[in-house]
């Protein structure tokens, strides 16, 4: 049995319902009316441990820690920053400008690849992947269609091109120096508890750690540089050969990078 379902709000118009039984097609689960029932019972009744819902003019998925929706968070206030000339450690890690192509292999909430896109933007390319197929169809859903926020930010969502795919056959697929930047954002080995944000994609994470030959591939494709964000005392910086970036002393975070 699939691990999810996907429903509606329980007094649902034609069009969401519509929409809703087309990505259960698409994504290869059920369609469940809403009726009058609980996502707790919904879940039971099925046995599903996720629900994809379906809303009026969102997206949003059900897991066992919470409702995991679109939204870009921080993204908001690194773009306002950029924008009156601060800078942005992953955008210094990444050394990307006007015009370049980035390949960010962990979308997951899509802050990140946002960012990128505006830093990058008309005349750039940022390819986002994501291997969760829940995951990817509300941040693609949501770079779409969120509409609450200043022009050059929703501009910069359109330019996100969301691929539903395992990193790792991606990379083997492309070209050597098909982007300039490769970006790694995984699970971290010691996830930070305190980022409740989060919570409710855990569920539904990949949480395997990266492996060597990932990154050789990303040596491959990159034609100046790989980047990889994890815990700033994370030993797999040094597992996966990267050297960690200055900047961010006090953060709890930290950018390996490799130059190839």
């Amino acid at each position: 049995m699939e691990n999810f379902i996907v429903t509606t709000t329980r007094k649902p118009d034609d069009t969401a319902e519509i929409f809703a039984t087309e990505l259960a097609t698409k994504l290869g689960g059920n369609f469940v009316e809403r009726e009058d029932f609980s996502f707790d019972m919904l879940k039971k009744i099925h046995g599903v441990e996720n629900i994809l819902l379906v809303k009026k003019n969102s997206l949003s998925v059900i897991t066992a820690e919470g409702e995991l929706f679109f939204h870009p968070n921080t993204a908001h206030l690194r773009i306002k920053n950029l924008r009156g000339g601060d800078g942005d450690r992953l955008i210094d890690a990444l050394k990307i400008s006007e015009g370049s192509t980035v390949l960010d292999c962990t979308l997951g909430l899509g802050s990140d690849a946002l960012v990128v896109s505006f830093v990058v933007g008309l005349r750039g390319k940022v390819v986002a992947l994501e291997i969760n197929p829940l995951i990817a169809e509300i941040v693609r859903h949501g770079l779409k269609n969120f509409s609450e926020d200043s022009p050059h930010v929703l501009d910069a969502m359109r330019r996100v091109e969301v691929v539903n795919a395992d990193c790792k056959d991606f990379l083997k697929n492309c070209a050597d120096n098909s982007f300039d930047a490769v970006y790694f954002d995984p699970m971290f080995r010691r996830p930070v508890k305190s980022s409740s944000g989060l919570n409710p994609i855990r569920p539904l994470a990949d949480n395997r750690p990266l492996t060597q030959e990932i990154i050789r591939e990303a040596c491959r494709v990159a034609k100046c540089r790989i980047v990889m964000k994890e815990h700033s005392d994370s030993a797999e910086f040094d597992r996966l050969g990267f050297t960690i970036a200055a900047g961010g002393k006090y953060s709890s975070v930290a950018f390996g990078v490799i130059d190839v």
